[in-house]
């Protein structure tokens, strides 16, 4: 009887563009959907819903302990997922129509009392929060799956990026444009129309994803239901991972501070709304970084370049200080330019890192669990997105805002606050951390020991 022969442990150039094409399509449409909630949340339920800068900090910090528990559950029901379609590719068939449903209802005003709203507000972000990470995590978690090859893998995860950056870009720059014109001067229509659009749009993505991707690195262990306390030794002394979850922990923090707080800046300290959806627009500048990353990673290394674009970040916040501080709208739209420039190096870059602390893990400690490994990202950079939009809450809240009002000099000051120097601290803090990664020098060694290792386990089956 003829033995079937195995599939081949490497897996060059066996990603098509048709199936590279669909799964980045699931970042635009996470980006559609969550980039408006991330960055016109706190305004909507601020100056459209009425609720105040105070409760929608402490309901960003309540909804970030729920995080804590659903991204890590997130993981471990990839982990313990075995179907016919893999163990992540499922989850965006059976998430993406609820996912964007509760997208819809964050951007719902019900007539309600204050206290009617608050339970609202809570009820369908927390909702959509959870449900984020269950299309989300999914698109981290399978990327180890789709190759093995490293220079792939940071092939897949840049057209990700730009096209994740294209769908964020794209919502920052048409979505209030979008919500004049549906609401024709009434905001909660104009928002909720747009929601809707925007919604409906990437459930279909999602599920384009679901159709046209495939999970084509089957280990001995990725193709059975991992217990609990296996899946976590992949954790043990994997530092490269809680390296990478801390930048994305601390750098998602400022990025949230700064684009929560973009309306009101132009809003109330420039006097001007309309050029918020102009200099948001400007992180269409990110893409070029995006596209050359993966020729300055293979130049430099990934540490290196990710390095880079954190000093590009810090040096854009400083001219922005300068800018704000005169008024001066040329410097800056400068600054933002330089910034988005960095961040396109930075967002490009930390899912090909985690796909590589999922090798580390394996090789580490002989576990390969790709759902809690990745699910961490999900969970840091809400926790990060969370924690910065108490801390904006809280700051504005201190200096005294008030929605739909002229602002008092320290007002104006917490929101400069929010906008340029707790950014500066993220970006700061995660290039320090990123001088302890050490990835890129055993990487050669790691993923030949891997291949072999797995091309042992296949013979023995």
């Amino acid at each position: 009887m003829e033995i079937p022969q195995k599939e081949p442990v490497h897996t060059h150039n066996l990603v098509s563009w048709k199936e590279r094409i669909s799964y980045a399509v699931s970042d635009f449409a996470c980006n559609l959907s969550f980039q408006m909630i991330g960055t016109y949340l706190m305004f909507f339920y601020t100056d459209v819903f009425g609720i105040t800068a105070a409760a929608v900090g402490t309901l960003f910090l309540v909804a970030r302990i729920v995080d804590a528990i659903d991204g890590p559950v997130w993981g471990l029901l990839i982990d313990h997922t075995h179907t016919r379609w893999g163990k992540s590719r499922p989850f965006f068939l059976w998430f993406a129509i609820p996912f964007a449903i509760f997208c819809v209802l964050c951007f719902t005003t019900p007539n309600l009392s204050m206290g009617g709203k608050v339970v609202w507000a809570y009820i369908t972000y927390i909702g959509v929060d959870v449900l984020y990470s269950a299309v989300n995590i999914p698109i981290t978690s399978i990327l180890p799956s789709l190759t093995n090859d490293t220079d792939e893998r940071v092939t897949l995860s840049t057209i990700r990026q730009f096209f994740g950056t294209a769908g964020a870009t794209i919502v920052t720059v048409a979505a209030l444009p979008m919500v004049n014109f549906f609401g024709g001067g009434n905001q909660q229509k104009g928002f909720f129309i747009s929601v809707l659009i925007l919604a409906i749009i990437s459930a279909i993505l999602l599920l384009i994803t679901f159709a046209n991707t495939r999970e084509r690195i089957q280990t001995k262990s990725s193709r059975k239901a991992i217990p609990v306390k296996q899946s976590l030794k992949a954790l043990k002394k994997n530092w490269p991972w809680a390296i990478i979850i801390f930048i994305n922990f601390i750098y998602w923090l400022g990025m949230q501070t700064k684009s929560q707080v973009t309306v009101y800046f132009f809003k109330y300290n420039m006097h001007n709304a309309g050029l918020a959806s102009l200099v948001l627009g400007l992180q269409i500048v990110a893409l070029l970084a995006v596209v050359i990353t993966p020729a300055v990673a293979k130049k430099i290394g990934k540490r290196n370049t990710m390095l880079m674009g954190m000093f590009l970040a810090i040096v854009g916040q400083l001219i922005l200080s300068v800018g704000a501080s005169q008024l001066n709208v040329a410097i800056i739209i400068v600054a933002t330019l330089v910034g988005y420039l960095g961040t396109g190096f930075v967002s490009g870059l930390i899912a090909v890192m985690l796909a590589d602390s999922v090798d580390y893990g394996e090789w580490k400690n002989g576990v390969r669990a790709e759902g809690i490994v990745t699910s961490f990202s999900s969970f840091s950079a809400k926790l990060g997105m969370g924690i910065g939009g108490a801390v904006t809450g809280m700051i504005l809240s201190a200096g005294g805002y008030v929605a739909n009002a002229t602002q008092t000099a320290t007002a104006l000051r917490a929101i400069e606050q929010n906008y340029i120097w707790v950014p500066i601290i993220g970006f700061g803090l995660s290039a320090i951390a990123l001088l302890f990664y050490k990835v890129d020098g055993i990487e050669d060694k790691m993923q030949a020991d891997l291949a072999a290792k797995h091309q042992k386990e296949n013979e023995e089956e």
